[in-house]
């Protein structure tokens, strides 16, 4: 007769074959399920605010927070998404038919550069404007190529988006209407401490909520900004500057600047002085200011971590998981914070032995 101590591993080990095999049907719509979870826990407050309202509907207080969450949230960004792809598509047509002409402004650049920048481009093989088109040439090439592939797989690709999109609102009901008992179920399963899995929730909702809102209301000022300055200097194409200027906003402290920084460096060596001036200096005062003033205030300050392990945790989220990575990477680093805080807790003065 087999023993219970035998008969507890083989359950065990079915329970995580089963488990594995159910995150493997369930991983390639991660992305759709965990936007679902983060927007869930964004407007949770609003439907038990719906809810007490009208206690005997859950179903329309779930609906009509679902429906509050598409209008303020995604149908904004698929206008602003295909704001820009238009926008984009415009200025590679551009591009394609020499209608900008980068020439000249190679040529302008190439005058203003003092006699050590000229002997580099010297010995990379850039010394004549003909070289420095060439190179261009074969940029724009694998840039047309990259884009060309991009368009045909984004075709391919429109169903797969459609349907994460359906699971991913489908699911959001669910999670907005059920999400409490869910995540009842889900603490009681977890073999730790009550009081270790209630600070554990709380700092990962936390993070979730202050990255996102944090987060995306620094990118949306940002973005703005930078596109208003674009806009009024006359810079090509102002709403796709903007809208990657609020992208690489993402990143603390140096997103934005990738942008508007090489653009103002245009203009010094151009000989456009004042605007490169009014653009750094626009860029470090406002935009910039928006990052220091606002991020700490709205990610920081509720995360309670540090600056540089919010800058690190971004980026490396980012370059594992994507754009999701944003929200990913800092909810694990608190997480991996939390945890550490639980295993290893600080001593407090009392705690120091007297001499």
């Amino acid at each position: 007769m087999r023993s219970d101590q035998t008969l507890k591993h083989a359950f065990t080990l079915l329970l995580i074959a089963v488990t594995c095999g159910f995150l493997g049907i369930l991983w390639p719509f991660a992305g759709a399920i965990f936007w679902a979870v983060v927007l869930a826990i964004l407007f949770q407050p609003l439907n038990r605010r719906l809810h007490a309202r009208m206690p005997r509907a859950r179903n329309t207080a779930a609906l009509l927070t679902l429906l509050t969450c598409l209008l303020i949230v995604i149908l904004p960004l698929i206008a602003v998404t295909l704001s820009v792809i238009q926008e984009a598509v415009s200025v590679y047509h551009r591009l394609s038919t020499g209608q900008m002409d980068f020439g000249t402004y190679i040529q302008q650049i190439k005058d203003a550069l003092p006699n050590w920048a000229l002997d580099l481009l010297h010995k990379l093989n850039l010394s004549t404007l003909t070289e420095i088109q060439q190179r261009l040439s074969t940029l724009a090439g694998e840039a047309a190529k990259s884009f060309a592939t991009q368009a045909v797989s984004l075709g391919q690709n429109t169903m797969s988006f459609v349907v994460s999109f359906g699971i991913m609102l489908y699911l959001l009901f669910f999670l907005l209407r059920d999400g409490m008992q869910l995540a009842a179920r889900v603490l009681e399963a977890v073999p730790l401490d009550a009081t270790h899995k209630s600070q554990l929730l709380s700092k990962f909702t936390t993070v979730i909520k202050a990255t996102v809102k944090g987060n995306l209301a620094v990118a949306m000022a940002q973005g703005a900004l930078g596109g208003l300055i674009f806009w009024i200097m006359g810079i090509e194409a102002p709403a796709l500057w903007g809208v990657l200027m609020a992208f690489l906003s993402l990143l603390p402290a140096i997103g934005a600047s990738l942008i508007w920084g090489p653009v103002a460096i245009y203009f010094l060596a151009a000989g456009n002085v004042s605007q490169g001036i009014i653009l750094i200096a626009y860029g470090l005062l406002v935009i910039g200011l928006v990052d220091n003033l606002l991020r700490p205030l709205l990610v920081g300050k509720d995360t309670k971590m540090p600056d540089y392990v919010v800058l690190i945790s971004t980026i490396g989220g980012m370059s594992l998981f994507g754009l999701s990575g944003f929200v990913i990477g800092p909810a694990i680093a608190a997480l991996f914070m939390a945890t550490w805080e639980i295993f290893a807790p600080p001593h407090s003065a009392s705690d120091t032995p007297s001499s």
